[in-house]
């Protein structure tokens, strides 16, 4: 396994929201950057996300470097085996498990044999994810917080044979990138998700039984409990989609304290998904 002294290019498979806030967290702290998804579009939709993005932190301040130059350390690419010169590679596509096991398979194939691999799942078992290589000691679940730009908490995550010094390296990467982290073993939803999707649930249930107006909802868990977004906001902000599939996951799992809000489910039937389609429990 490499140390992490020795790793200049880090490989990030996803270009969405999440691959693109990893891949501009990884070449703002100095690493250059190789991003690929399945299409050009979908390439070209992740820099312009990630251009969008350094040039706020920009406005703010907030960057010690242009942001051209931040930009300039990241490749895209449709080709998975530009990703044989990483050095670390950070899964981040669908959320789904056989697309995240193909993919590691492909990575192994493609990558050295001392290249750790993480992958960016936010409900999905670490274990079963590194079962499809032949170096389950090297896979790590590295879950990054949604903004990855802004939000500062990383969770890594152990499986059955995820190695020791690769969980060491997991804690000191997300370090590097100025991240704070903690740790869970590979139980479903880990820490974050398992605590906050059934809160998230019973403020959509809350809300669609009744209880509260959807600004009553978020309001008062807001001044009532300190945190800085409600059950329905941090839902719109999440993605609708992305809360239902880790509910069903979440459910499938642990049983029926995780069955995912009836209203959730209509609303992603609906296509209202959040923030990113303008609409979801508030408009944009």
């Amino acid at each position: 396994m490499r140390d992490l002294s020795e790793i200049a290019t880090v490989g990030v498979v996803g270009a969405g929201t999440m691959g693109n806030g990893i891949a501009q967290v990884a070449a703002t702290a100095g690493y250059d950057v190789v991003m690929r998804d399945i299409e050009p579009e979908f390439v070209e939709n992740g820099f312009d996300a990630i251009e969008s993005s350094l040039s706020r932190l920009a406005d703010k301040g907030a960057l010690d470097e242009d942001p051209g130059a931040i930009r300039d350390r990241i490749a895209g690419t449709t080709d998975l085996a530009d990703l044989a010169d990483a050095d670390l590679v950070v899964e981040a596509a669908l959320e789904d498990m056989e697309v995240k096991r193909d993919v590691f398979a492909d990575l192994e194939d493609v990558t050295d044999d001392d290249v750790v691999l993480a992958t960016n799942t936010s409900t999905l078992s670490i274990t079963t994810i590194a079962s499809a290589t032949d170096r389950e000691e090297l896979v790590v679940g590295l879950h990054f917080m949604n903004p990855v730009p802004i939000m500062t908490g990383v969770e890594v995550v152990t499986g059955e044979k995820t190695a020791p010094e690769a969980t060491d390296f997991a804690h000191a990467f997300a370090e590097d990138l100025g991240k704070e982290t903690w740790e869970s073993d590979d139980k479903p939803g880990f820490v974050t998700n398992r605590v906050l999707m059934p809160w998230i649930n019973e403020g959509i249930r809350a809300y669609d039984e009744g209880v509260a107006s959807k600004e009553d909802m978020d309001k008062g868990m807001k001044l009532g409990t300190n945190v800085p977004m409600g059950p329905l906001e941090l839902a719109d902000h999440i993605g609708l989609d992305i809360c239902l599939d880790a509910s069903e996951t979440l459910h499938e799992e642990l049983g029926d304290r995780y069955k995912p809000a009836y209203l959730l489910k209509r609303k992603v039937a609906a296509g209202d998904l959040g923030k990113k389609t303008g609409r979801g429990f508030y408009e944009y």
